[in-house]
């Protein structure tokens, strides 16, 4: 009987990834592309199909090739003690400005927007830093991929982008030498900015408190322009695609409408940023003008309209709870108990940072929605296999099942918990490097020379 070949046995996190480490190089991991690991005696939380006590699951070639409790582990595999561990999905950003994104305020490293408004033929993909200093972070805290999308940038609850179409979001793994590498779909959806029905004039934003703001009634009818300034692009593209499809040899390419009109149709995923009543109420009338597959990303303000979405299957994919409400006359509480209600109401949710730096984040932002009122397990659904689903993407990642993307995490405990240590990151079913920048910048203060004592004399 071949003996198994054993990488960890009962050793502590400190030594779990250490281990990690070593093995975890780009080269090393070129090398086990195709290679077969198994995590064995862990609690294997499926998330689509329950948890499994003292379960195993095997990794080989990249996919999930088994998991359960009685499972046979291959002879060639390199096997992962996972006595009081656990097993998770890889957790997903659904809307994050990562790789696009690495210092705010020097715009010469920010690619989330580009010039004008009126840009569906740009796409996230060709701008991805492969090196960006946020994706290690991110996924040393169990991040295995994200929605990179135009537009992104701030914390407001998914606001930011202004108006416009904004470009194609691209779906990527966080790992890999180079954006074709991590690419799970290059283009994942569109991106349009809603036009936000607000005079700027008060506390929050909101009409009243002088400052210089627009009336209610100067601002409706900006609004009602952006609105049909947008409505005049998609029937653009949608006589640019008639006339294409006609056979007419007297039509002038023209790249913008081409790449808007792939959304005629529900041919392609449309994620609205839209916030508040009014402005989600119109971007889904819009949506059934225009026939579009739509999410809503923010959606600050969802609560009003909860049965509408939930009627329309639409899903919202929701921004940072832990922020101040926006609003004069919003509940302080409103950005906590938002998710619970949205679920309640039978709402699809995700949620998402809408950011770089902060995307290590996600997982306690679902956390703190479980305090007001989410259940946990639409929680942890709700950064895994939720926004598999608003993506299109859950047949291939989202969950623990064979045939799927080996992106797990091994951990000593819930993720969403933020004392839990992730010791074992895999991606693309190679474990991957949990180094990263705020890492050793702890090593090498915690490490600093003692101060010497200063003596003085008189």
């Amino acid at each position: 009987m071949t003996r198994f070949r054993t990488i960890v046995g009962a050793v502590a996190a400190v030594g779990t990834l250490s281990i990690v480490n070593s093995i975890a190089t780009p080269e090393r991991a070129a090398a086990q592309e195709g290679g077969t690991f198994a995590v064995r005696g862990a609690t294997i939380h499926t998330v689509a199909n329950g948890a499994i006590e003292n379960g195993t699951i095997v990794l080989r070639g990249g996919r999930i090739i088994a998991v359960g409790r009685d499972v046979e582990i291959p002879a060639d595999a390199e096997i992962i003690d996972g006595e009081g561990k656990h097993v998770f999905p890889g957790m997903i950003d659904a809307f994050s400005s990562l790789g696009l994104t690495e210092v705010g305020a020097v715009a010469v490293t920010s690619d989330g927007s580009e010039l004008g408004r009126w840009n569906p033929h740009l796409n996230a993909h060709t701008a991805i830093h492969p090196a960006s200093e946020h994706i290690p972070v991110a996924r040393a805290n169990g991040i295995t991929h994200t929605m990179a999308a135009p537009g992104g940038g701030g914390r407001g609850g998914g606001g930011g982008g202004g108006s416009g179409i904004q470009g194609q979001a691209t779906l990527i793994h966080l790992d890999g030498w180079t954006v074709e590498e991590m690419e799970i779909e290059k283009t994942a959806a569109m991106v349009i900015g809603w036009p936000t029905l607000s005079a700027g004039g008060g506390r929050f934003g909101g009409f009243g408190g002088g400052g210089g703001g627009r009336s209610f009634r100067q601002a409706q009818e900006r609004f009602d322009e952006e609105v049909a300034e947008m409505d005049s692009w998609f029937a653009a593209a949608q006589h640019y695609k008639q006339a294409v499809e006609s056979g007419s040899d007297r039509v002038e390419r023209n790249i913008q409408l081409e790449h808007l009109s792939r959304v005629l149709d529900r041919g392609m995923k449309v994620i609205v940023r839209a916030n508040g009543r009014r402005e989600i109420e119109s971007a889904i009338e819009f949506a059934e003008t225009w026939n579009l597959d739509i999410a809503i990303a923010g959606g600050n303000g969802a609560r009003e309209i909860a049965g509408t979405l939930a009627e329309k299957n639409i899903p919202v994919i929701l921004g940072p709870v832990q922020r101040l409400p926006q609003g004069e006359d919003t509940g302080y509480d409103d950005p906590n108990t938002l998710p619970g209600v949205l679920h309640d109401a039978g709402v699809e949710i995700a949620f998402a940072t809408f950011n770089s730096a902060d995307s290590r984040t996600l997982p306690y932002e679902a956390a703190n929605s479980v305090s007001w009122g989410l259940p946990q397990d639409a929680a942890l659904e709700a950064v895994t296999l939720a926004p598999a689903r608003v993506l299109g993407v859950d047949d291939r990642l989202g969950s623990l099942e064979v045939g799927k993307v080996g992106n797990l995490i091994v951990t000593d405990g819930d993720p969403l918990e933020i004392t839990t240590a992730i010791e074992w990151v895999f991606i693309k079913g190679v474990p991957s490097d949990l180094d990263n920048k705020h890492r050793r910048l702890w090593e090498k203060y915690d490490n600093r020379p003692a101060r010497r004592a200063v003596t003085t004399t008189t």
